[in-house]
């Protein structure tokens, strides 16, 4: 007695399993999944930010007359107006523009990474890692910078009720205006600086297994490619918080 064995076609869908959906590996697909569950946390904060700023009075008269109060939502221009080795020099927004655009070239350069790992140069790979470690770090230093003016304040301070005069900003005081401004503040750019300050550390990482050529011998950078996402979207997501925080 004879047997016979029919064996089935095997599924090639894109997911019937065994295969990559959208040509990007399993690594990559729970990067984009990270991603996207980040951005959804970054985007409730901005929205908690438009709805605070919303429900405080914006101020209605002359730039030239605005002085910081409790009663009115803050103009970021007049807030962050400070740059570094020219005290008193009103420079609205100067430093925080330099800091983006150093964000920026660190993006640039990360892409020249990628595309470098795509033709297995890994001298190349090594040279563009190490331009964006430099810009990430430099970006961090820059705005430990704005931080620590941020706390301390300018000469003028803010004028209480009561007669005492408020500098810097904390959680609970604010020279430039409702403290919930300074809470804000605070929260979604230290948010932010955590995750420049992670992507940092794995930029050194992957540098470091770069140099010992661990990539080169799995005969692909795809590693490099993976932090390159986690980076550009930190570089994206700062141009949110730029447009809605220094601004609007």
């Amino acid at each position: 007695m004879s047997t016979s064995t029919t064996l089935e076609a095997p599924n090639t869908g894109t997911w019937d399993g065994g295969n990559e959906p959208m040509k990007a590996s399993y690594g990559k697909l729970m990067m984009w999944f990270f991603l996207l569950s980040d951005a959804f946390t970054f985007g409730a904060f901005l929205i908690v930010y438009g709805l605070s700023r919303h429900k405080h009075l914006p101020y209605t008269g002359e730039p030239e007359a605005f002085t910081f109060s409790t009663e009115w939502w803050p103009i970021p221009e007049k807030v962050f107006n400070a740059f570094p080795g020219l005290h008193g020099v009103d420079l609205p927004l100067a430093f925080v523009a330099l800091m983006t655009m150093i964000l920026i070239l660190s993006s640039v350069t990360m892409v020249l990474a990628v595309e470098a790992g795509h033709r297995m140069d890994k001298n190349d790979v090594q040279k563009w890692l190490l331009w964006t470690i430099l810009f990430g770090a430099t970006f961090l230093g820059c705005q430990a910078w704005e931080w620590t003016h941020f706390i301390t304040g300018d000469d003028t301070g803010m004028l209480l009720a009561d007669g005492t005069r408020v500098f810097g900003a904390n959680l609970t005081l604010n020279q430039y205006g409702p403290p919930l401004f300074a809470d804000l503040f605070f929260f979604i750019t230290g948010f932010h600086g955590t995750h420049v300050l992670s992507g940092v550390v794995l930029l050194i990482m992957i540098f470091i297994n770069t140099v010992n050529g661990v990539y080169h011998k799995r005969g692909h950078y795809e590693m490099v490619e993976k932090v390159g996402l986690y980076w550009h979207f930190v570089d994206l997501v700062w141009v949110f918080v730029f447009t809605f925080f220094y601004l609007i």
